[in-house]
């Protein structure tokens, strides 16, 4: 079966050359093609539409109706393939990122003003929380991706890396003594992040392939990372965050490292991740971009203890 649109840019073509031959030179298409194009619409429709000749074509009065609705047809394909086209290659337009509620409250909102200078057509839309969210259903163009990611048909860029740190206030431990072994913290007060992956809020993971892991106990658990740094800044108990949390605590020695006997868990980065496709927009590959060279210093790292 012949292709319907290309069908109707032969009749169009047949219409404004004049005639089959002429046609088929202007579309890299033999007069027989041509001729199966006009004779399949023909047939499509049930009527005739141009008159044939020696010389010339005429169109019926079917014919006149149907080029006007082809013409629109194809001014609307290719306005498509413009609109797509300047998506592409142009960064402008609605962009819907998903962030970590902390993450993106520290790191990628002080930052979109400037991003907003640079391009100013573009329009950001963003979403803060700690699920999962389904890019491709619910149409995020880009989530921000912490930690370790799976395996799925996204597409990912490496955006900074960070370290993870057992850090404590200096009240705390001066009150409750400073632990030296992962195995002296199931002594102690330690805060619980809900949505550990994967031991869960009991267990806090080990080594650099996290697989010694250690029971803890806490009188507070949360499912923000921020919560527990402020309840840790407080005094009331030890936590294991990224230093994107804790960072700033520890420039300022509101809170403390611990030195432990294993080290913490490797982290797999901070990464942005998109739909699949084989070239994401524009206005996606700039944010990307932007994003990389702001976190290319690592502004929430500081000097872990040895």
């Amino acid at each position: 079966m012949l292709d319907r649109l290309t069908s109707i840019e032969v009749f169009t073509r047949v219409v404004t050359t004049g005639n089959f031959s002429a046609a088929g030179r202007a579309l890299g298409l033999s007069q027989t093609m041509v001729t199966k194009h006009i004779t399949a619409l023909e047939a499509r429709l049930g009527a005739a539409l141009v008159h044939r000749s020696t010389r010339k074509i005429a169109l019926t009065e079917a014919g006149q109706r149907y080029l006007e609705a082809g013409q629109r047809i194809l001014a609307d394909m290719e306005a498509a393939d413009a609109a797509i086209t300047a998506d592409r290659i142009d960064p402008v337009g609605l962009l819907r990122v998903n962030a970590p509620v902390s993450f993106g409250t520290d790191y990628i909102a002080p930052i979109l003003p400037s991003f907003a200078n640079l391009y100013p057509h573009i329009t950001v839309d963003l979403a803060l929380n700690d699920r999962l969210v389904d890019l491709v259903e619910e149409g995020w163009d880009l989530a921000i991706r912490i930690g370790n990611l799976s395996d799925s048909q996204l597409t990912a860029r490496r955006l900074g890396s960070y370290q993870t740190v057992v850090c404590a206030a200096p009240s705390y431990l001066a009150a409750h003594g400073t632990p030296r072994t992962i195995a002296e913290l199931t002594g102690h007060n330690c805060l619980g992040y809900t949505l550990s992956r994967p031991f869960g809020v009991d267990r806090w993971a080990f080594g650099a392939k996290g697989d010694i892991d250690v029971t803890i106990s806490g009188n507070l658990r949360a499912n923000n990372g921020d919560a527990l740094c402020h309840a840790a800044v407080a005094g009331q108990g030890i936590i294991y965050q990224p230093t994107f949390i804790v960072g700033e605590a520890l420039q300022c020695g509101a809170l403390v490292a611990l030195a432990l006997d294993q080290p913490t868990k490797a982290t797999g980065g901070i990464y942005g991740v998109y739909p699949p496709g084989r070239n994401p927009p524009a206005k996606v590959r700039v944010l990307l971009d932007f994003l990389i060279e702001r976190f290319a210093g690592l502004p929430w790292e500081f000097n872990s203890p040895t």
